[in-house]
C-alpha cells in the first residue's frame, strides 16, 4: 500500500459514518438517473463499481443487472456497501484483481481524483468486455476562469485529493485508455458550503479557509458557480461531468 493510498484510507475512514449525508450530490436523484443512462445497463450485465464507497452507485444497479461487484480500498466505507453488492473486493483501482474482459459496465464516481492516472482508467478499460461501457463521473471546474479558486476549495476540503479536472479531461482519459463512442454530459448540484465542508475529516480552520475563498471570490467564480448567500451561508452550483465510452468490439 502506497503512502498516498494510506492517506486516502485514513481520510475516508474518518468520513465513513457520515459520508452519505456529506454532500447533496451523494443522493441526488437527477445525477443518479444520468449515471444509469450513461451506463446503459442490460439485465444480463455484470457491473463493476470502482471506489464503491458506501454503495451509493452500486445500489443504482442492484436489481437492474445480473451481478454487481464493488471494489474499494477503505474497508469502513465499503462494509456499508455490502447489502447492495453481490461481491465486495478490497483492492486498489490501479491493480484490479479481475481477469481482462470480466465486466459489461465499469463505473467510477468521484473516485479517479484519488487514484494514479492514467493507470487506474487503463485498468478499468482492461477488465471491460468488448462492447462494454466505461463511465467516469467527477466534479470539474467550469473552465480556466474559476479553476484556481475552485481547485483551492476542493483541496482544502479533501487534502488527499491528487487530481483536479476540467470538463474535457474525463473524456480524454477514456479516449487515451482505448474507448470509442465517447459521450460527455454535464450536471449541476447545489451545495450548502457549510454542510459540504463539514465532512468529519478536516479541522475547523480548513472550513474557515473555504468560507474565505467564497468571501473573496472573483466575479468570474461567482458568475460561473452562481454563488449566493442564504442566511449568511454560501451556496455553490458545482459542476459534475459524466463521461462514457465504449470498448470497441474485437
Amino acid at each position: 500500500m502506497s503512502t498516498e493510498q494510506q492517506d486516502v484510507i485514513d481520510h475516508f475512514t474518518a468520513r465513513s459514518g457520515t459520508y452519505d449525508g456529506s454532500s447533496s450530490w451523494c443522493t441526488d436523484q437527477g445525477l443518479h438517473r444520468l449515471v444509469v443512462s450513461a451506463a446503459r445497463p442490460a439485465p444480463g450485465d455484470e457491473v463493476l463499481d470502482v471506489a464503491c464507497g458506501t454503495g451509493l452507485v452500486s445500489r443504482l444497479f442492484k436489481g437492474r443487472v445480473r451481478r454487481v461487484v464493488g471494489v474499494d480500498i477503505t474497508e469502513d466505507m465499503a462494509d456499508q456497501a455490502r447489502p447492495h453488492l453481490d461481491e465486495l473486493v478490497i483492492a486498489p483501482a490501479e491493480a484490479l484483481p479481475f481477469p481482462s474482459g470480466s465486466f459489461d459496465v465499469v463505473v467510477s464516481r468521484q473516485g479517479i481524483q484519488f487514484m494514479s492516472l492514467p493507470e487506474a482508467v487503463r485498468e478499468m478499460f482492461r477488465v471491460l468486455r468488448p462492447g462494454g461501457r466505461l463511465v467516469l463521473v467527477n466534479l470539474c471546474a467550469y473552465g480556466p476562469e474559476d479553476a484556481p479558486e475552485y481547485f483551492e476549495v476542493l483541496r482544502l476540503r479533501n487534502p488527499v485529493r491528487r487530481h483536479f479536472f476540467h470538463p474535457d479531461d474525463l473524456g480524454s482519459l477514456l479516449r487515451d485508455a482505448g474507448c470509442a463512442d465517447l459521450h460527455t454530459q454535464r450536471y449541476v448540484s447545489e451545495e450548502d458550503i457549510d454542510v459540504w465542508s463539514d465532512n468529519g475529516a478536516i479541522a475547523e480552520d480548513r472550513r474557515e479557509a473555504i468560507r474565505e475563498v467564497y468571501r473573496n471570490a472573483s466575479p468570474a467564480f461567482r458568475r460561473l458557480h452562481e454563488v449566493r448567500t442564504e442566511n449568511g451561508r454560501y451556496v455553490d452550483r458545482m459542476l459534475f461531468v459524466v463521461a462514457s465510452g465504449l470498448r470497441p468490439a474485437q
